[in-house]
């Protein structure tokens, strides 16, 4: 499949402000009042990346992605629409997140996506998926389809 440079129907991409003071930042990354009931986060947890290391390319069937790129490093976003009933279907977006452009992303089911920590330094990303990671008590299957070893994915970051 050939992917097309737009931007993705259903994914939202919005601008984090910080709050500097004389004792460092403060950034709010989820309010109840700015995401629908359907989004709502039921767990969270933050990575760390190393500098040059990607993650992904994957999407979920069920689960909706809440991330926060905050620093302190920057990251490459990369996003492709695989819903065939989407009005964007067969486009991608690559968007700069992170130290010099803080933000916060949604990313509905069904839509692949990876990130790559494009700066100098480790850099920390947090998520707070809509779903549980292997559902209740670890009980279930995770929802993930990985792309990232297969040699022939059309998911191929730069």
């Amino acid at each position: 499949m050939e992917f097309q440079k737009g931007v993705i129907h259903d994914v939202v991409i919005r601008p984090l402000q910080k709050f500097i003071d004389e004792r460092g930042w403060l950034c709010e990354l989820y309010r109840e009042d700015e995401l629908e009931a359907s989004r709502h986060p039921v767990m969270s947890y933050i990575s760390m990346t190393l500098p040059g290391v990607a993650r992904g390319p994957h999407e979920h069937v069920d689960q909706t992605d809440y991330f926060g790129f905050i620093g302190p490093s920057n990251f490459m976003l990369y996003l492709w629409d695989a819903r065939e009933d989407s009005p964007t279907y067969g486009y991608r977006m690559k968007v700069a997140v992170g130290q010099d452009h803080p933000a916060a992303v949604i990313i509905p089911p069904g839509v692949v996506h990876a990130y790559k920590n494009i700066g100098g330094q480790p850099g920390i990303v947090f998520n707070a998926p809509n779903r549980l990671y292997a559902g209740k008590n670890k009980a279930e299957p995770v929802d993930e389809i990985r792309h990232e070893d297969q040699s022939d994915s059309p998911f191929q970051l730069d």
